[in-house]
C-alpha cells in the first residue's frame, strides 16, 4: 500500500459534486436513448464510438493524457507526483444490451471519471497515478466473447482470435474497431497496477431490500453452465394412455424442479436456473420426444459448486434408470469463484464505515470485468442498490444520493490506495 494519508489537509471531509456525476449519467445516456427511458448502445456501433468520444473529451478536460490499446480499451492516466508508480484503476463499460439501462457500466466508468474531477477542484495530487478504464464490449451483446476488453487484457483470450470474431452481420471486431477509430496502438496486456475498483449497481434486490447504502463485494459466485437433452417418444396424444407415454417434457419439468432445488440445498449464495428450453416436435396434440434446455449453476466456492454438480448429475442417473426417457448432461462454461483481495476490500470497508454508510458485505452474481482483473491485479468492487433490483433492462434505475454514496466510497477506497501528497 502507498501509506497514509497525509495530516495536512483533512482527506476524510472530501466529497464528490454529486450533480455532476448524474449530469454526466444523464448525459452520457443520451447517446443511444430509447423511447422507455432506457440505453440501447451496442459495442463498437457508432453509438458506442460517439460515447467514447464523449468520454475521451471529458477525460482530456480532466487533464489526463489518454491511451487505446489494440482491443479499444481506454486508458484515462492522471499523473502523480511519482508518476513511475503502479497507478490505482477505476473502471467498468459503457457498451449495452440492447434493451440496456443508464447505470449499468457507466456508472463505474463516470464515477472514476467524477473523483479525479474532485481531486482536480481541491488540488490534490496523488503519490501514485490514478487511471479509469472503459472496457470493451463487456456485455458480449454484439460480439462474444463477454467481457471482451477485460479478457484479452489479463490474457483470458488471444487477441489474434478475438479480433476475428464476427457479429451477425460477418463484421469482425477488428473491422469494427477500426470503423469507429479505436483500434489503438498499445499493446492489449496487464501491466503492474496498485489496485483495481469497479463501482456498479448491484443488478439484484439484495440492497434495496435491507435498506443498505453500499455492498462490500466480497467476490463473485462461479459458474457451471450446462446443455440438457431429454430423449423420449413422440407419440399421439390422444391414444397414448398416460401411464404408457415417454414424455420429455413431463421428465423435463421434473428435472427443472430438481435443479431449483439444488440450489436451494445450498444456500445462501447458491443459485441455479433454467433460462432457456426447446420442445419437440413443439405441437399441440403431440407427446414431446425430445426437449432440450440450459442449466445454469452458481456458488461462491468451487467445493459447493463441484457438491451441486455432482447432486446435479444424481438426479439425472436417477432419471436414466427410470427407464422412460434418456437425460444427457454436457457442461458447456465454467468460470471459477473470484475472491476479491482482502485489502482493497477493506479500503472499501473502511471508507463506507467513516462515511457513516449503510453497508454489508455481498457476493456478486453476475460477471463484472473486475473478475477478470482480479486475476492479475488486487481487485474489489463497490455495489448501489438499483430500484426493484432490475437490471439489463431499459426501466434500470438507482437513486442520485446513492451514486453519489456509492462514488464516495470509490474516492477514498482510491486514495487509500494511490496516497496523498500534502
Amino acid at each position: 500500500m502507498m501509506g497514509a494519508v497525509t495530516e495536512t489537509k483533512d482527506i476524510s471531509l472530501l466529497r464528490i459534486n454529486g450533480q455532476r456525476l448524474w449530469d454526466s449519467l444523464m448525459s452520457l445516456a443520451e447517446i443511444g436513448a430509447t423511447i422507455k427511458g432506457g440505453v440501447s448502445r451496442l459495442a463498437l456501433t457508432d453509438l458506442d464510438r460517439q460515447a467514447r468520444d464523449r468520454f475521451v473529451q471529458w477525460a482530456k478536460d480532466a487533464g489526463c493524457t489518454v491511451r487505446i490499446d489494440e482491443i479499444g480499451n481506454i486508458f484515462a492516466h492522471r499523473a502523480g507526483a511519482d508518476d513511475d508508480l503502479p497507478p490505482v484503476l477505476a473502471g467498468s463499460h459503457i457498451d449495452t444490451q440492447p434493451t440496456g439501462g443508464k447505470f449499468d457500466g457507466n456508472y463505474g466508468v463516470l464515477s472514476g471519471l467524477e473523483v479525479m474531477r474532485t481531486l482536480n477542484d481541491q488540488n490534490i495530487r496523488t503519490r501514485a497515478p490514478i487511471e479509469v478504464v472503459v472496457w470493451t464490449n463487456e456485455e458480449g451483446s454484439r460480439f462474444v466473447p463477454v467481457m471482451m476488453g477485460s479478457g484479452v487484457f489479463v490474457g483470458a483470450f488471444p487477441l489474434a482470435d478475438t479480433l476475428r470474431q464476427k457479429d451477425t452481420t460477418g463484421c469482425s471486431v477488428g473491422e469494427a474497431l477500426e470503423a469507429i477509430g479505436y483500434a489503438g496502438p498499445t499493446p492489449a496486456r496487464h501491466f503492474p497496477a496498485q489496485g483495481y475498483f469497479e463501482a456498479h449497481i448491484e443488478q439484484g434486490p439484495i440492497l434495496e431490500a435491507t435498506d443498505t447504502t453500499i455492498g462490500v463485494v466480497t467476490g463473485a459466485l462461479g459458474q457451471r453452465w450446462y446443455d440438457m437433452v431429454v430423449t423420449g417418444m413422440e407419440a399421439h396424444a390422444g391414444p397414448t394412455p398416460m401411464d404408457m407415454r415417454h414424455d420429455a417434457l413431463l421428465a423435463a419439468a421434473r428435472l427443472i424442479q430438481e435443479i431449483n432445488q439444488v440450489a436451494l440445498d445450498h444456500a445462501p449464495d447458491a443459485r441455479s436456473t433454467v433460462g432457456w428450453m426447446d420442445v419437440y416436435p413443439n405441437s399441440r396434440n403431440v407427446i414431446p420426444g425430445t426437449v432440450r434446455f440450459s442449466v445454469d449453476l452458481r456458488a461462491a466456492t468451487d467445493e459447493k459448486l463441484d457438491a451441486m454438480d455432482a447432486q446435479l448429475k444424481t438426479v439425472c442417473d436417477a432419471m436414466n434408470k427410470g427407464g422412460r426417457v434418456q437425460v444427457q448432461l454436457t457442461q458447456v462454461v465454467y468460470f471459477a469463484p473470484q475472491p476479491f483481495d482482502a485489502e482493497r476490500i477493506g479500503s472499501v470497508r473502511a471508507a463506507a464505515r467513516m462515511l457513516q454508510l449503510s453497508h454489508r458485505d455481498i457476493v456478486s452474481g453476475a460477471g463484472h470485468d473486475a473478475i477478470y482483473l482480479a486475476q492479475v491485479t488486487p481487485s474489489a468492487m463497490i455495489f448501489i442498490p438499483c430500484k426493484d433490483g432490475i437490471s439489463h433492462n431499459e426501466i434500470e434505475s438507482a437513486r442520485p444520493e446513492h451514486v453519489e454514496a456509492g462514488c464516495n466510497v470509490l474516492l477514498h477506497a482510491m486514495l487509500q490506495q494511490a496516497g496523498v501528497l500534502a
